[in-house]
């Protein structure tokens, strides 16, 4: 695939792998991204999965015909795009490797070598000279490990942006856009918030005609769509009117009171209310959907004088990530001594911008006509 005249795309495809970082469902596979540049000198960026390291280096010389790289750009040193380098560096023994001084620090705790006798350390502001393409590294610590440079191509107003704009999903599967880039973001970059938005404010002063990340399709129209959804995100902005619901339920006694609130609030006429259950349903997509809306609901049980567990996780998943900005209302249930609406509160005192509804519904065992009013007045106050 050409990203133009002379930059080829060689990364891989992934449907072996199940789970991505060892935590994430990924149904439709991963792109591992890795591109050539091919000018007076070649760079190729990034490399790929370690079970991928053979068909990439065939993807590099298929697309170089028989000329070799004169460098190895390395953005990120996630083992996803660095596992192999030192296969790399034996393949094409006069090749040089790039990347920031901290890139190389990692790289001798990998390889057992930081390739000393090869090495071009680079740093903010840097640039590399292929010929008619100038590449400029921007340092981007923290989106989302602390060795992160990108690069930019003015040549071809190319943005190579590491791990930032990716998204879950192999590039031979046809899915929306935001919906796995949102629960990328917000399962892998969403605690970096402020680094992402000084990110954004350095992206803002080049000219950008195409993105090419490390992980999902290469971004080449309506590029304002995808800077205004990472500015949302990373300000911790409302990207939709809607709210969240997510429940635990022992006995169903607890999820009954959930989808009772949905059906209130649908008649009310929310645009949109998700229901999602936290011991059954997928957890990153929960916290990309509490990430999403601007109102959020916890229904949960009282469990061992705390909350259920699977809500613990949840809210510990959210806190993580700088969970704010937000409007939370509770449904707790208890049939001796409900504990779970002191218990939430105070999981989200150190929390910036969260508030409270007035209402809180507690359920005694199974709802009654007293916990069905209350029900009646938190959609209402959700709905003011």
């Amino acid at each position: 695939m050409f990203i133009s005249d002379d930059i080829i795309y060689v990364g891989v495809n992934d449907h072996q792998i199940d789970l991505f970082e060892g935590q994430y469902d990924v149904p439709a596979g991963m792109a591992y991204n890795s591109y050539v540049i091919a000018d007076e000198k070649i760079a190729v960026l990034d490399s790929v999965d370690r079970n991928f390291g053979s068909l990439w280096l065939d993807n590099i010389r298929n697309a170089l015909n028989g000329r070799t790289p004169d460098y190895l750009i390395v953005q990120h040193m996630e083992p996803d795009h660095s596992a192999n380098i030192a296969l790399f560096a034996e393949a094409f023994p006069e090749a040089k490797i790039v990347g920031s001084a901290m890139a190389f620090t990692m790289m001798k705790k990998y390889f057992g070598t930081d390739f000393a006798e090869r090495k071009v350390a680079v740093k903010e502001g840097d640039t590399l000279s292929l010929g008619k393409h100038e590449l400029k590294f921007i340092a981007a610590p923290q989106v989302h490990w602390p060795e992160v440079m990108m690069t930019y191509d003015a040549f071809s107003k190319v943005f190579f942006s590491a791990d930032a704009f990716g998204k879950f999903g192999a590039l031979d599967v046809e899915e929306d856009w935001a919906c796995e880039a949102r629960r990328y973001y917000f399962g892998i970059v969403g605690k970096f918030g402020q680094q992402v938005q000084a990110l954004l404010k350095k992206a803002a002063a080049l000219d950008i005609g195409t993105i090419c990340p490390l992980h999902g399709p290469v971004l080449t129209e309506n590029l304002g769509y995808y800077l205004d959804l990472y500015n949302t995100w990373s300000s911790y902005g409302v990207e939709s009117e809607g709210v969240l619901i997510a429940y635990t339920s022992v006995y169903g006694n607890t999820k009954q009171a959930a989808l009772l609130l949905r059906e209130k609030l649908e008649s009310l006429g929310c645009p949109k209310v998700a229901v999602t259950d936290l011991a059954r349903d997928d957890m990153a997509e929960a916290v990309e959907d509490a990430f999403r809306y601007g109102k959020l609901v916890l229904a949960t049980t009282t469990y061992n004088g705390d909350i259920f567990p699977f809500m613990r996780e949840f809210i510990n998943e959210l806190l993580e990530r700088n969970y704010q900005n937000r409007t939370v209302g509770i449904i707790e249930n208890g049939t001796w001594a409900p504990m779970a609406a002191k218990v939430i509160r105070a999981k989200f005192e150190g929390s910036k911008d969260i508030s409270f509804t007035e209402n809180t519904v507690t359920v005694n065992a199974a709802l009654d006509d007293a916990a069905r009013s209350k029900i009646d007045a938190l959609a209402a106050e959700l709905m003011a």
